[in-house]
């Protein structure tokens, strides 16, 4: 398994609009925005380097991130990394005892993603993404 890079940081956000602005003003530059309505997000991209922010809103309270709002309040939700080989970094996490939340998805970058248990990883949700 071979983690290329940090690919972003994830931000749970109480209001996708506010936030955007707030981030085009720190000298981010805004890349996207997209509904991902089955799971109950908004998210917005912006360039950080090599790097991404993905700020994240909920569209449902039930949705992951409204649930994390709800207990937590805004701030940094997960970090993501890049897999060279995804699906070998999936089976070595899992054989090493790292508890994998659900199975592989599709991700709002449209690349496959799994997250790891935060109480694996020091309270510290890990998404893992295909690289490419």
């Amino acid at each position: 398994m071979n983690i290329s890079k940090l690919d972003h940081i994830g931000i749970a956000v109480a209001d996708l609009d506010q936030a955007i602005e707030r981030f085009k003003q720190l000298g981010f530059l805004f890349e996207q925005r997209t509904r991902m309505e089955d799971m109950g997000l908004e998210i917005a991209f912006f360039a950080a380097g090599e790097s991404k922010i993905e700020l994240l809103a909920n569209l449902r309270e039930d949705s992951s991130i409204g649930k994390h709002l709800a207990a937590r309040g805004e701030g940094i939700q997960h970090l993501c990394f890049a897999a060279d080989d995804f699906d070998g970094a999936l089976e070595e996490y899992k054989q090493k005892g790292f508890r994998v939340l659900g199975k592989p998805v599709i991700g709002a970058e449209g690349k496959r993603v799994f997250f790891v248990h935060p109480k694996d990883s020091h309270r510290v949700l890990i998404e893992i993404i295909e690289k490419g």
